[in-house]
């Protein structure tokens, strides 16, 4: 089925890891996907991978940027059906004594400043489409995780967004929502996990965190995102909705 035929889908980070497999699955559902990435590299190699005509440099964190990339989706296509902000780092790990205030600031500045942007520019088109917005959150916004306070406390104040933004437009006709992973193997917890001593170790342990025993791939999380965007999930707003394989459900120290 094409649940997405048709939309318009403006996605940051769009080109690695769950942003990549997102890509893929609007795609294949039917959307038009404009994907924003700050990695050069990741850019090029995703166009030819999926074969998209937009994917467009530009960093998030930076205001101009997030406009100019959304005048080009609304220039060319003329609306914005859905604006997924996928967008995020995760470093440092250390506890929040040893973060310094660049990184804090990094942290908060891509993670969550990025979404006052998107939401900024694209506010109007989302309006006039009675579109929606999705945000990557994780399951460490509700629970917490060792040795990641900036991050976590990031990914908890997303989840506080979502809600109140769920408020505020829905009068607009405007849902928004959350996916909240666990571990996803993506290309930066892959590559994570080769520089431990005991990465076969570590495997095991991100298998075991989930009660359906595996950690996934992107595709899983990308699965859930189609649907949030599409017109199943129309009565579904302000929601965190757990793709975390049960991890939640008796294992609180979490690496994703």
């Amino acid at each position: 089925m094409n649940l997405l035929t048709d939309k318009i889908v403006y996605l940051t980070g769009g080109t690695k890891g769950i942003g990549f497999e997102c890509a893929k699955a609007y795609k294949a559902a039917g959307a038009t996907v404009v994907a924003v990435s700050n990695d050069l590299a990741s850019v090029e190699s995703c166009r030819m991978a999926l074969g998209l005509e937009d994917v467009l440099l530009g960093d998030v964190s930076r205001q101009e940027d997030v406009r100019d990339t959304v005048r080009y989706v609304l220039n060319k296509y003329g609306r914005i059906d859905a604006v997924h902000n996928n967008a995020g780092i995760a470093h440092p790990a250390k506890p929040l004594h040893e973060t310094t205030g660049r990184e804090w600031d990094a942290l908060f500045d891509v993670n969550l400043k990025s979404m006052l942007y998107t939401t900024r520019h694209a506010f109007e088109a989302l309006r006039e489409s009675r579109g929606s917005i999705l945000n990557t959150s994780s399951l460490v916004g509700e629970i917490g995780q060792e040795n990641h306070a900036a991050y976590s406390a990031t990914k908890g104040a997303m989840n506080a967004l979502t809600r109140s933004m769920a408020l505020d437009y829905a009068p607009f006709g405007i849902r928004v929502n959350a996916v909240a992973p666990a571990g996803v193997w993506t290309p930066m917890l892959r590559e994570w996990n080769a520089a431990q001593e005991n990465a076969k170790d570590m495997e095991k342990y991100l298998d075991g965190i989930h009660a359906l025993g595996y950690c996934p791939e992107g595709d899983v999380i990308a699965d859930v995102c189609v649907f949030l965007l599409s017109e199943k999930a129309r009565f579904v707003t302000g929601t965190i909705l757990p793709v975390s394989g049960g991890a939640e459900l008796g294992y609180r120290r979490l690496m994703g």
